[in-house]
């Protein structure tokens, strides 16, 4: 089993970094090899249009602009399971995530009839952190998001949506202009609810690499 991890959010260290490593630890737990990708280390964009993928008598599924992300996107083309993650800002996904996104499927949709060239099947965990209580979400990002995980049932795999919530953005509040959080409070809630997040990331990369039974939030 080969199962890639993708880090879309700018920062290395933080709550989306973290369950991204719980997950990938996850993966490994079943001897699936792992890779592990932080995208804002690569040089990319999203996708330019160029049409190479639609030339006829060209390779389907593959990405021909010569960039960091091409590689990328054949690995998940190639794997077993996809775990990827990304932040929430402005009440989307990071932009190296759509970038990301606008490139896979492109590289796989038929101009012909609208169909998927891709007939492999890779199994996708998103996981989505945020600065916004459950309540928050359930109410203007759940449908969104939800979307967004559905986007990925083109790879043809079961596709598991995992949002964490109310995370911290700093780890000492007091150095920014953040008055409109109470830090005792963030700091209370990221203690009693980050843990069970970092272990049910830790599942979902078992699930995901091997069909273990269905972990629940």
């Amino acid at each position: 089993m080969k199962t890639i991890v993708l880090n879309a959010s700018p920062r290395k260290t933080w709550n989306t970094a973290k369950l991204l490593k719980s997950a990938a630890e996850g993966a490994r737990s079943t001897g699936a090899e792992v890779e592990y990708i932080d995208l804002y280390d690569l040089n990319f964009t999203g996708c330019r249009g160029c049409m190479l993928c639609k030339r006829k008598g060209v390779g389907r599924c593959h990405c021909y602009w010569k960039d960091d992300l091409s590689p990328i996107i054949d690995k998940i083309f190639s794997a077993d399971a996809l775990l990827i993650g990304t932040c929430i800002y402005l009440g989307r996904p990071a932009s190296r995530y759509f970038a990301l996104i606008e490139r896979l499927h492109f590289s796989s949709l038929s101009y012909d009839d609208y169909s998927n060239y891709f007939t492999g099947k890779v199994n996708v965990g998103l996981f989505v952190s945020m600065n916004a209580t459950k309540e928050f979400y359930d109410d203007l990002y759940k449908e969104k998001f939800e979307e967004y995980a559905k986007e990925l049932e083109m790879l043809n795999g079961e596709v598991c949506l995992y949002p964490c919530y109310d995370t911290l953005q700093v780890s000492d509040y007091s150095k920014f202009n953040m008055g409109s959080f109470d830090e005792s409070i963030k700091t209370s809630i990221h203690e009693q609810n980050f843990p069970r997040d970092l272990e049910n990331a830790y599942k979902a990369g078992q699930k995901l690499s091997q069909q273990a039974p269905v972990w629940e939030k």
